[in-house]
């Protein structure tokens, strides 16, 4: 499915222009290799939308500083099953959550695994 430009646009307003990353900027970040990366993606331990004049692929940086999040597949399996696009759950791990008191994706960051993997699990009810 096409990410919209409404989802876009609503993304966009919740992670400021500089903290998006390009695949070469994650390749400098981990000093690693396109196909390493493009692998990261592919194996949704990345995600990223098509963004920017011209579109192309960025990954909230959030995701990847100071190292890839390990819990994030995990997460995107629950979300994906829940039928959300890749825009839909990125927008949904960066809005802030009343209850974590932060974003999910700054949960994650923090280790809190367990309290945003049952608020995802909610979304498919």
């Amino acid at each position: 499915m096409a990410d919209t430009s409404e989802e876009l646009e609503l993304l966009s307003s919740l992670v400021p222009d500089d903290g998006w990353l390009t695949v070469p900027d994650i390749v400098e970040e981990l000093d690693s290799d396109v196909p390493k990366v493009r692998r990261m993606l592919d194996e949704r331990q990345l995600i990223g939308v098509r963004r920017g004049n011209p579109k192309v692929l960025q990954v909230p940086a959030l995701l990847v500083r100071p190292e890839p999040l390990v819990s994030l597949p995990g997460t995107l399996t629950v979300l994906f099953d829940a039928g959300f696009s890749d825009a839909e759950a990125l927008r949904w791990l960066f809005t802030p959550d009343e209850v974590l008191g932060c974003s999910p994706a700054e949960a994650l960051r923090a280790n809190r695994i367990a309290p945003v993997r049952r608020r995802a699990q909610v979304l498919g009810y």
